[in-house]
């Protein structure tokens, strides 16, 4: 049966990125033998300005009857003031949860082309390759309760952090099953010395890696955990942890490869249904000038093929080229450093270039 991918262009650089991931669908589709039809729907600002509503129903309604999603970016100063239920972060928000969207996957690579674009000395970043696997759906950003409040004649803003023994359970036995994959070591970070939640958080993931006796599994809180992805990297493999620890340590791994621009994220529910998006943001003050760097879209289409569709061979075939176009000298404005740098169309237009060459 042909694979429905919705494809979700979002807002600020979002379109411009999609659209160069869209192409290499469409290789993939046309030369390649992926049996896939797509499909675009709107979201976040975007959906706001059409309808009101930062999610729309039909969009809903089209990311269930699909079994892969796409997104570019949401968000922008635009709807910064709109109530927080028009505001296009919540439509993301909402998408997630209303699809069971709860093991968050972020792989750090380093391309080696790119290892003096790092912020970090090249033989401290050498062969990074680390995984980032963040619970989705629960945690700080959706407890309830939450909002704000008047206390002592002054406002208070409050928000629950909460997990559920069940909530870490499953995420854990993702990072579990992954690490098998990959070197068969996990970190848990979390906030035990601190945090109830990351006493229990702790406590379950120990119960849960007794289940997996070939994967080697230690804690860390997550203050030492940022310190250390900065200081020495290749001493991870998979980092598991809560939404908010996750969210704000991805970034940092960002910074390892040189540029946010660089790394593909994968949303996956039970059945590996996936939202498939760049970690970065719809960076507005760049949007419409050609200048975004659209690899960690193209890397997420990747992600999609390898997870969703399980199809490694094209997902390593999108990867190759993405390498093979990098080794060339072509670099966008985050990762030229002092170098000429090219346009979000002319990066895309090499990693397509690429994919044909190699398919003929």
């Amino acid at each position: 049966m042909s694979k429905r991918i919705l494809l979700l262009p979002g807002d600020g650089i979002g379109p411009e990125i999609l659209a160069e991931a869209r192409n290499v669908l469409e290789v993939l589709i046309g030369e390649h033998g992926l049996d896939a039809t797509l499909q675009e729907a709107p979201v976040g600002g975007a959906a706001v300005d059409a309808c009101g509503d930062p999610l729309p129903a039909d969009t809903l309604e089209l990311a269930r009857a699909a079994d892969a999603l796409l997104l570019g970016a949401v968000g922008g100063p635009a709807w910064d003031q709109h109530p927080r239920h028009q505001r296009p972060e919540t439509g993301l928000l909402r998408l997630r949860a209303g699809l069971g969207l709860f093991a968050n996957l972020r792989p750090a690579l380093l391309h080696a082309p790119l290892a003096s674009a790092s912020t970090l000395r090249p033989e401290v970043v050498e062969g990074l390759d680390l995984l980032i696997v963040r619970e989705l759906t629960g945690g700080i950003y959706f407890g309830e309760p939450r909002g704000i409040r008047e206390s002592d004649g002054q406002r208070q803003g409050f928000n629950t952090l909460v997990y559920s023994e069940s909530e870490i359970e499953r995420i854990a036995h993702v990072a579990f099953r992954a690490a098998r994959e990959r070197r068969k070591a996990v970190c848990s970070v979390d906030k035990a010395n601190v945090l109830e939640s990351s006493e229990l958080w702790r406590e379950v993931v120990s119960r849960v890696g007794g289940e997996y006796p070939d994967v080697a599994l230690r804690h860390m809180y997550v203050d030492n955990a940022a310190m250390q992805l900065v200081r020495d990297p290749s001493q991870f493999d998979v980092l598991l942890t809560g939404n908010m620890f996750g969210d704000i340590l991805s970034d940092i791994a960002a910074t390892l490869t040189g540029s946010i621009g660089m790394l593909p994220s994968a949303s996956l529910d039970a059945n590996r249904k996936g939202l498939y998006e760049p970690i970065h943001g719809s960076a507005p003050d760049i949007a419409g000038k050609d200048v975004a760097n659209p690899l960690a879209t193209i890397l997420s289409v990747a992600l999609m093929l390898r997870y969703s569709f399980a199809e490694p061979d094209m997902a390593t075939y999108v990867e190759q080229a993405v390498s093979f176009a990098l080794s060339t000298g072509l670099r966008t404005a985050d990762i030229a450093g002092e170098e000429e740098s090219v346009g979000t169309a002319a990066m895309g237009e090499a990693v397509v270039a690429a994919m044909l060459a190699f398919q003929h």
